[in-house]
């Protein structure tokens, strides 16, 4: 998954993200906030929040197949803790939860 294009698309996409966000907080401390760094903070959002979360989701979608082949992170029965939880699943339920 790690060779996937969009791990680069939200890696590249957080990391413009907070490059912003403390440029902010850092030129806020000096009592010197240059004008583009506040408008950058407050409208690179709108690109940077769907790109990223794309690349969050695309990334999940193709992992899913590793999950479910090799079990990874999931519980089966029977076991000393008589629980079960399957990662694969754990995983859609994430996919959909960003959509609320």
């Amino acid at each position: 998954i790690q060779n996937e294009e969009s791990v680069i698309l939200f890696l590249v996409v957080w990391t413009v993200t907070e490059i912003t966000r403390y440029s902010f907080y850092t030129f806020s401390l000096l009592n010197h906030l240059p004008y583009f760094i506040k408008w950058a903070r407050y409208n690179f959002f709108i690109i940077l929040y769907p790109a990223g979360v794309a690349g969050e989701l695309l990334t999940i979608y193709a992992a899913l197949p590793y999950v479910k082949k090799t079990g990874m992170f999931s519980l089966r029965l029977p076991n000393k803790y008589n629980v079960s939880f399957d990662y694969y699943y754990f995983l859609i339920i994430v996919m959909f939860s960003y959509v609320p």
